[in-house]
């Protein structure tokens, strides 16, 4: 889950910042817990940034515009708050290990947990669509035209 609204100050430009994320996953028997909760805080740093900032721009004869990392915006640590991780594990009971794959979990309910959490916070404006990535120039001409409608 992840609340997304703007910052303080910031409601007029479109920026979002996450204020708060939490996750709760069952990988099993937990091999090297600390290593699983690294893979989830990349991942959700990972699929939220695909969300709120990373946009590959093309121009009209399909040249890519964000070729280098000074064009193309990145998720930074500053981008986000701590994470709130949970582990409600039940040993998987097709191995003797009893673990299972923590993989691309951060990721993929991040992408989900954060448009939706943009969504929410631009419901009260009637915004119920928006193209991914939800950049600040995105957001704030979508809330231009929501105040104009």
């Amino acid at each position: 889950m992840s609340d997304t609204k703007a910052p303080p100050g910031e409601g007029e430009t479109g920026v979002a910042a996450i204020q708060r994320y939490t996750v709760v996953d069952d990988f099993g028997v937990l091999v090297n817990p600390l290593i699983v909760e690294g893979r989830i805080h990349g991942g959700i740093v990972q699929g939220a940034g695909q969300i709120l900032i990373e946009d590959a721009r093309y121009d009209a004869s399909g040249q890519l515009l964000s070729g280098s990392f000074m064009d193309y915006a990145m998720p930074r640590a500053d981008d986000f708050p701590s994470f709130g991780i949970s582990f409600l594990n039940v040993p998987c009971t097709t191995n003797v290990l009893g673990i299972k794959g923590a993989g691309e979990a951060g990721t993929v309910g991040a992408l989900g947990a954060t448009m939706n959490a943009v969504l929410d916070a631009l419901s009260p404006l009637g915004i119920a669509t928006l193209d991914m990535p939800a950049t600040p120039q995105r957001l704030w001409a979508a809330i231009q035209k929501a105040k104009r409608c």
